[in-house]
């Protein structure tokens, strides 16, 4: 298994990832984690507008929608699995 860190507005519809990192301070910061999303919670993309700005996201029960400025601002880590049967044929 490999761990693969990007910003939050990268995260694709349909992977789920974990929170690692908020790189925005002070109000911003104490608004964004008051909303959950705190390091090392789970967070999938709920929704993408067709014009591309907000996002929804699904985190901790919650929708919430970012514009992609504030989603830049998120470290997030995907953990990859490869399949067993991929793992043989390496």
């Amino acid at each position: 298994m490999t761990s693969t860190s990007f910003t939050l507005d990268r995260l694709p519809v349909g992977v789920v990832a974990r929170i690692a990192s908020l790189t925005m301070t002070g109000a911003e910061r104490r608004r964004m984690m008051d909303l959950g999303l705190l390091p090392g919670a789970a967070i999938e993309v709920a929704l993408e507008n067709p014009l591309g700005d907000p996002t929804a996201y699904r985190v901790r029960g919650a929708v919430i929608a970012l514009r992609r400025e504030q989603a830049q601002q998120i470290q997030i880590a995907l953990e990859e699995t490869r399949r067993p049967d991929a793992q043989a044929a390496a």
